[in-house]
């Protein structure tokens, strides 16, 4: 099948992933993987081989087995590590746009929080090009992961949407919330406004957090949860 424009519009999510998950045909920190998160199989694979079949610094392309618990599909593009990696996604992503009508693409680094608008000068700023700056730069942002961030969750299992972050725990309803800031712990406390929530209510709330996530310090402040570890801190707001 060859995609026209627009084929794909309302199908691939707008913010994708680079680095969050493991290549299957060689060494992490040689191969870059990026993500793209797809509604319904066969948009999936019609992705995957428009991805594989047009680029040819494409090593390979593959879509996830079955669906997440959110109910998509994962298309894993991977690609050699190197200085021109940055370049390449950006190529990538202009013929993306064109099949999905998607303009302002956004992306996620290592399973971070927060997600970066995908220009060419984030992609560089963001992306190791060499082994080397990958096995510093991992190392040095492990609790901007959200994975390592909640290792000790309590959660069967954590996913990242867009901008919103799930915990699901097998005999109880999921919990989910936008994610609104994360960085050092004073930073984070800092960019928050509004009042601490100190009342019954309130605590009950962060109490319950603590059961059904983890034993992490959260704090109420307004309507934003902020949850600590380690000097870092991610502020989250729920989802009713």
């Amino acid at each position: 099948m060859s995609l026209k424009a627009n084929d794909l519009r309302g199908f691939v999510k707008k913010v994708f992933e680079i680095d969050s998950y493991k290549s299957k045909i060689g060494n992490d920190a040689e191969t870059v993987v990026v993500s793209f998160t797809v509604e319904q199989q066969e948009p999936a694979e019609d992705l995957e081989n428009f991805l594989e079949m047009g680029y040819p610094f494409v090593l390979d392309a593959d879509v996830s087995p079955g669906e997440t618990d959110d109910g998509v599909y994962q298309v894993f593009v991977e690609l050699e590590r190197g200085r021109h990696i940055s370049d390449q996604i950006v190529e990538m992503l202009d013929g993306v746009s064109k099949i999905t009508g998607i303009d302002n693409f956004r992306f996620r680094w290592f399973k971070g929080f927060k997600s970066k608008e995908a220009t060419l000068e984030n992609l560089k700023e963001v992306i190791p090009a060499s082994k080397n700056d990958y096995e510093i730069s991992s190392e040095r942002t492990q609790l901007e992961n959200f994975s390592n961030f909640f290792k000790n969750s309590y959660s069967d299992s954590i996913t990242v949407l867009d901008e919103s972050i799930t915990f699901r725990r097998i005999w109880a309803d999921p919990l989910k919330f936008n994610i609104i800031n994360s960085g050092p712990k004073q930073e984070v406390y800092e960019s928050i406004p509004g009042p601490f929530m100190l009342e019954n209510q309130h605590i009950a709330e962060t109490l319950y957090l603590t059961k059904q996530i983890g034993n992490y310090n959260i704090t109420k402040i307004g309507n934003t949860f902020i949850f600590e570890n380690s000097g870092w801190a991610v502020a989250l707001e729920r989802i009713k």
